[in-house]
């Protein structure tokens, strides 16, 4: 039974190949084996590629069994169609384009066998390149943000050297009227006299106004925090609106970007491998000789094609003879003087028919 199918997967004609030894058997379901794997490793191949694309494992195997099947029966057809001949230059000839197909099969069925073998070593490559992405897209954002940023803070910092620099202010002062009243700088004198007292008094309403200072800067650094802070917010919102883009990014042509980017010989080999298994069917038949089967289908071929001439020439040769024995009645016909007669009589009634109807039309118009 399985043989039986692998035969019918080579495409041989199996009434031909019942009548062929077995060892002849043997080779066709040899080669519609091939035939048949090869379409079971695109339906998986076909799947994963399909199933990267729509996340959706059902969807993902329904096109891949549409797309295996598709391979089958072009692999079915490629072998079928190869027809031995006693000339092996033109039977290269003619598997050349079939030969072409095979290999862009073998290519199609390999490329995603190769993200699935080398899957672990092309999610190295995605992470890293997910990495700089958000590294990327990170600096790009905050190039947005950062100007405003800066000159927040350039404000802030500006805010607190004024206090500083007043305070410092407040403090001389101080030190000038305590050293004024203890006699060590100023006059000399000790005591709290009225260079003191004056030295005080600006001491005092200088306090006052670092004392203002100090809140009204206090409110500025307030908001201008505040407003760093929204920006930081806003900042990260954007990020975490484009990071899902980054973490989706593992899509087909992501991958098979990513495989690029890996040592090039082992896909090499794999591509080698499915080139040998889809190719081989065909060079098989092309290295293998001529057959029982070849024999035989050629015989019944060539007395297909016999016949067909035959029947060609037998319809020209009774045409030409229908027209022959034609010509012959139509012209001894001709000569017969009742046919003369019978056709001079109607010839005379239509006339005066065309007459009476010529009179009748001309009398109506004429009134």
């Amino acid at each position: 039974m399985l043989k039986r199918f692998f035969i019918f997967c080579s495409g041989a004609d199996t009434k031909i190949l019942d009548s062929c030894s077995p060892g002849e058997q043997t080779k066709y379901a040899g080669i519609g084996a091939t035939v048949f794997f090869t379409a079971v490793m695109a339906f998986i191949a076909s799947s994963y590629a399909l199933y990267t694309v729509f996340d959706n494992a059902l969807t993902a195997v329904l096109f891949g069994l549409i797309w295996g099947l598709l391979i089958f029966n072009l692999d079915r057809f490629i072998v079928s169609t190869i027809k031995k001949k006693n000339n092996f230059r033109s039977e290269l000839v003619q598997a050349t384009p079939r030969i072409i197909l095979a290999v862009i099969i073998a290519i199609v069925i390999a490329k995603p066998l190769e993200l699935k073998i080398f899957e672990k070593e092309i999610n190295r490559v995605l992470l890293e390149q997910k990495n700089d992405m958000t590294l990327a897209n990170q600096e790009q954002i905050a190039t947005q943000f950062t100007p405003k940023i800066n000159a927040l803070t350039a404000e802030i910092a500006s805010l607190k050297e004024q206090v500083v620099v007043k305070e410092a202010e407040v403090n001389a002062l101080y030190s000038t009227y305590i050293t004024e009243a203890e006699g060590t700088a100023g006059t000399g004198k000790l005591g709290k006299g009225p260079v003191y007292a004056e030295k005080r008094q600006k001491h005092d309403a200088e306090l006052l106004t670092l004392k203002e200072l100090k809140e009204t800067n206090a409110g500025k650094i307030e908001a201008a925090e505040e407003a760093i802070a929204s920006l930081n917010q806003e900042n990260q919102a954007r990020i975490n609106e484009s990071q899902p883009v980054i973490d989706g990014f593992d899509g087909l042509m992501a991958r098979v970007n990513a495989l690029n980017k890996l040592p090039l010989l082992p896909s090499l080999f794999i591509m080698f491998l499915f080139l040998a298994i889809e190719t081989s069917p065909i060079i098989a038949k092309l290295l293998s000789s001529k057959g029982a089967y070849d024999l035989k289908l050629e015989e019944e071929e060539n007395a297909l094609q016999t016949w067909v001439s035959q029947q060609i020439q037998q319809r020209e040769l009774i045409l030409k003879t229908d027209a022959e024995v034609n010509n012959r009645v139509y012209a001894d016909i001709a000569e017969e003087q009742e046919l003369y007669d019978y056709k001079r009589k109607k010839a005379r009634e239509l006339m005066q028919l065309q007459a009476d109807a010529f009179y009748t039309k001309h009398k109506q118009v004429l009134g």
